[in-house]
């Protein structure tokens, strides 16, 4: 069974907005890494209209190769978008969903392939909520930076993680690798 992995950057105080960080090399080849050993990446509307940012890099590469590594990394990948807005995805590589997200993730699952990533706040709430990630990547920045969109504000359940790892960045992020403790999580 494939593993649902949620990854994302977020500061110190838990702000996930994607013009807050630290951005460097080794980021980027972090995420280059993590992307090349997925087998799909999961999306909501804004997250993904975001990415495709990295679509220009291809036509127009910006001469440093861990940003360059990142845009081929991430045109190859999978990506499937859950939108009821959205009417285009204009990127060969993406799909709308034909399924709401529990079910398409339970389909996933089931299937052969690499790890299924989540790269969209939204639907780590959403999943959080139906107890549907088997492990956390969160990239803590170390930054307080006040204000914005929380992580995790929407969060219904206790949720009890257990630490598996950690991986330092020479530029103070650190990754943080957790899995949920089933058997701890309780209701509110």
């Amino acid at each position: 069974m494939r593993k649902v992995i949620a990854a994302i950057n977020m500061t110190l105080d838990g702000v996930c907005d994607h013009t807050v960080g630290i951005v460097d090399e080794n980021l980027h080849q972090h995420y280059s890494d993590l992307i090349n050993n997925a087998g799909v990446i999961l999306y909501g509307r804004t997250t993904y209209q975001l990415m495709q940012f990295w679509q220009t890099l291809l036509q127009n590469p910006s001469g440093k190769k861990s940003m360059d590594d990142f845009a081929i990394s991430i045109d190859k990948i999978p990506k499937i978008v859950f939108s009821a807005t959205l009417n285009e995805t204009n990127w060969d590589s993406a799909e709308h969903s034909d399924r709401p997200l529990n079910e398409k993730v339970l389909e996933l699952r089931q299937q052969s392939g690499n790890d299924i990533l989540i790269g969209s706040r939204s639907l780590i709430i959403q999943l959080l909520n139906s107890n549907l990630i088997d492990e956390f990547q969160i990239c803590i920045h170390p930054i307080i930076e006040g204000k914005g969109l929380k992580l995790f504000d929407q969060i219904t359940d206790r949720i009890m993680l257990k630490l598996i790892k950690t991986k330092p960045l020479n530029s103070g992020v650190t990754i943080m690798y957790y899995q949920p403790r089933r058997e701890e999580t309780t209701n509110r």
